[in-house]
């Protein structure tokens, strides 16, 4: 019998409501609520509950993102979508890895195999922004420079953090990192972009999450959906990094999706058929709450 780690228990709920002023019919929508399983996070309990009547298809895309597939049988005048989970996070250091010798400084190249694998994930996708990204990496980083890679890249995660300011957006999509840039502003997901965008620039594989940041039950805190990016490091794999908070991301980092494009990693994508003017609200409630710690054994 050996012990493992202690984990966090995390409580999530996410109800999303569409209200319409007549019915509507929709079409397909895609689903991305259920947080990504694995050694650190294991599911415990889950439950997703969707009107009006519906067909469900559970499918994994070509990141692994585990995605509910809607078919709507009825029009109606509201959509609801209301997910709850219940999972345990075992506990993670951030700092608990070690990179291969050839990647500990920058600039280092992958590996022929691991390069063609990440090809997709180094290219840029915001190329009318490169020169401006370009200008904002000589902060950190110049041509011929050999600098510690870590400590680049949170050089790089703690700057948005410090000398971004933060300011919460509604509307749907994401700035450009040449906008987030020149208005030294922005959301999470536009923070994400700017760093994701920036390794991708300097060559190296990174993709934008969606998730959960769980707050503590005690403290009354709450959490909302949140968004981060992960880099490649030979050796460390995936490392989560959070330009919002300047930290890298441990175990109140709930990822639920990954993805290239920031606007693939939607938590819920779809539309109606119905005039122009029908659509009334949406209103979407989300908690996401860290309530125990134990221990186990096997």
């Amino acid at each position: 019998m050996c012990r493992r780690e202690s984990p966090v228990k995390i409580h999530i709920q996410h109800q999303t409501t569409y209200c319409y002023s007549e019915n509507v019919q929709f079409t397909p929508h895609r689903v991305m609520l259920r947080p990504r399983e694995g050694h650190d996070i294991q599911i415990e309990r889950s439950m997703l509950e969707i009107t009006p009547a519906h067909r469900t298809r559970w499918i994994r895309d070509v990141y692994g993102n585990s995605i509910a597939v809607i078919d709507f049988t009825e029009s109606a005048s509201q959509l609801s979508i209301q997910s709850e989970l219940t999972l345990n996070y075992f506990d993670s250091n951030p700092f608990d890895f070690r990179l291969e010798p050839d990647a500990v400084q920058y600039p280092f190249a992958y590996d022929s195999k691991t390069g063609l694998e990440l090809y997709g994930l180094t290219q840029p996708i915001y190329t009318a922004d490169h020169e401006a990204v370009g200008r904002w990496l000589g902060l950190f980083w110049r041509q011929g420079q050999s600098l510690d890679t870590l400590q680049l890249l949170q050089r790089m995660n703690e700057t948005i953090n410090q000398t971004f300011r933060y300011q919460l957006r509604y509307e749907p999509g994401v700035q450009s990192p040449g906008e987030t840039l020149s208005k030294k502003s922005g959301a999470c997901r536009d923070f994400a972009t700017l760093l994701i965008e920036s390794c991708r620039w300097l060559g190296l594989a990174a993709r934008f999450v969606s998730g959960y940041v769980a707050g503590d039950s005690q403290s009354g805190s709450g959490a909302s959906t949140h968004a981060w990016s992960e880099v490649y490091l030979p050796g460390a794999g995936w490392r989560g990094f959070d330009p919002t908070s300047g930290m890298l991301t441990a175990s109140r980092h709930v990822p639920v999706a990954v993805s290239r494009h920031p606007e693939e990693a939607t938590p819920i994508a779809g539309s109606f058929i119905g005039t122009s003017n029908v659509f009334l609200s949406m209103n979407a409630n989300v908690s996401a709450t860290e309530m125990t710690r134990f221990e186990s054994h096997l």
